[in-house]
């Protein structure tokens, strides 16, 4: 008993000292450290909320819509029914064994599927793939639908995206993809599908998700995540782009979201190549004045990643993009730390920092002689959020990002709300600005919870996450960020793109 009262006793003299030196100190220190049995009135059970009700209760308070708000958005191309199952349910169903790890860039058996799937689990990562057997596919799809527990949702980036945007009354979304009868029946009836891209067979992708923790054979998911594989020729060749560009001059969008360019990865470089020199050519005939923003998604082939760079980053307005794919770009077109094979853990703020201001500058706007539109990137990773944009185009950014961040941590829950028992703050609470000098040394402040700074002309705002604690479904979760975050943007009209 008498020691308690000396740690007590101790505790109490150290926080007197610092409080003579620093009045603020000791709501700090209240934030970290538990007084259970100290604890006199409501001012000081106050002191004792935890960061993460700090962080949701400010976001609640800050996140406000823009002045000026998007009507009309059109959104392409990609789109099906996602068939949502247990990984590691569904491959013991198909009799295959655990083993080791292998990624594949295609998919032609279930044992490449068994050793791609165990590759990403072990590491906690999304991953995505094309299989090109198509008898194959079809029966590993079936044994998926018939699985107990398997559910049906709308998949494909685009189809996500604009399911998001269709929850806000006063937004009237175009979606065009392959639209089969099945993804009609599931659509919000506030998107509008033009006729000439329903089709009569629905594209399926199955999705194979894992907990954190879930164990297959010696391979331990150290987070809950998923690994995505199609079949998908229509998605594939992007076959309805053309279709999307020509829908635009009828339904005159304010902002236009294309998704699906990593489904051509699976095609072939015969046919990527040709293809994407269409594409930029159809995306070139959008008007100048509407904003695009470009989803990305999980890509192998460095020299498509960098054909996509070269080619078409240049031409649209943002992109929105995780950790993997963000890392994946630094290699392909060998920016900063090209040289790390994979991010250990969360990943670096700093590192995170060096390669959105490289894409900026190598192909954005960040040079006002530059003649690319790209001036906003979305990057979202499990911990935190960055937007970093050109400055002078786009406002309400602090918003927008913790907008983004509030979604992922309801959305992860399957909730319309942050519910404060289900989440926990796992983003670094201070980082610095750069990996290398000059770099500035920055810190959360959970009561106004974005981090803001600047390197040359481009602005970095930076929000933690709240991240659930068991995730229900991880699957379009970076699809909801993105859309979530461009309904908060707001395009600057003094700066025409």
């Amino acid at each position: 008993m008498w020691r308690k009262a000396s740690v007590a006793a101790l505790l109490a003299l150290a926080v007197g000292y610092f409080y003579h030196g620093s009045p603020d100190l000791p709501a700090q220190i209240l934030q970290y450290v538990s007084l259970p049995n100290f604890q006199t009135s409501s001012e000081s059970l106050n002191s004792q909320d935890s960061l993460e009700q700090v962080i949701s209760a400010a976001w609640e308070a800050l996140i406000s819509l823009p002045t000026r708000q998007w009507s009309r958005v059109a959104v392409g191309v990609n789109a099906c029914v996602d068939v949502v199952v247990s990984g590691v349910g569904l491959l013991q169903a198909l009799a295959v064994d655990p083993g080791t790890g292998l990624d594949h860039e295609v998919l032609r058996s279930k044992e490449d599927l068994k050793e791609a799937f165990i590759h990403f689990m072990g590491r906690g990562a999304a991953a995505e793939r094309f299989f090109s057997d198509k008898e194959a596919f079809q029966r590993i799809a079936r044994a998926a639908a018939e699985y107990p527990g398997a559910k049906l949702y709308v998949g494909g980036n685009a189809a996500l995206i604009g399911q998001k945007l269709a929850t806000y009354p006063d937004l009237m979304v175009l979606l065009c993809g392959p639209v089969g009868p099945k993804l009609h029946e599931m659509l919000d009836e506030q998107i509008v599908v033009p006729p000439e891209s329903l089709q009569e067979m629905d594209e399926f992708h199955l999705i194979l998700e894992y907990k954190a923790g879930e164990q297959w054979g010696s391979t331990q998911a150290p987070q809950a995540n998923r690994f995505i594989f199609s079949h998908d020729v229509s998605n594939g060749e992007m076959s309805s782009l053309e279709t999307f560009v020509a829908s635009l001059e009828e339904f005159q969008p304010e902002l236009v979201v294309l998704s699906g360019l990593h489904m051509m990865e699976g095609q072939g470089r015969v046919l990527w190549e040709d293809r994407l020199k269409e594409a930029v050519s159809a995306i070139s005939d959008i008007r100048k004045d509407i904003p695009i923003h470009l989803e990305l998604a999980s890509m192998t082939d460095k020299d498509y990643m960098n054909s996509i760079m070269q080619e078409f980053m240049p031409i649209v307005s943002s992109i929105g993009l995780n950790e993997q794919e963000l890392l994946f770009l630094s290699q392909a077109g060998e920016g900063p730390h090209a040289e790390m094979t994979a991010w250990k853990g969360i990943p670096d703020v700093d590192r995170v920092s060096d390669i959105l201001l490289w894409v900026l500058e190598q192909h954005g706007r960040s040079d006002p002689s530059s003649e690319a539109d790209l001036t906003r990137i979305h990057f979202h990773t499990l911990a935190y959020h960055i937007l970093a944009t050109v400055d002078g185009y786009w406002g309400n950014q602090a918003a927008a990002v913790m907008a983004g961040a509030r979604v992922a941590s309801s959305q992860a829950c399957g909730l319309q709300t942050v519910d404060i028992s289900k989440v926990e703050l796992k983003a670094p609470l201070e980082f610095y600005s750069s990996h290398t000098e000059p770099r500035e040394q920055l810190s959360v402040n959970p009561t106004e919870p974005v981090t803001v700074w600047r390197r040359g002309n481009v602005t970095f705002h930076f929000t933690p996450v709240l991240v659930c604690k068991r995730p229900l479904r991880t699957v379009g979760l970076g699809d909801a960020i993105s859309a979530e975050g461009l309904v908060y943007s707001e395009l600057k009209t003094q700066q025409p793109f």
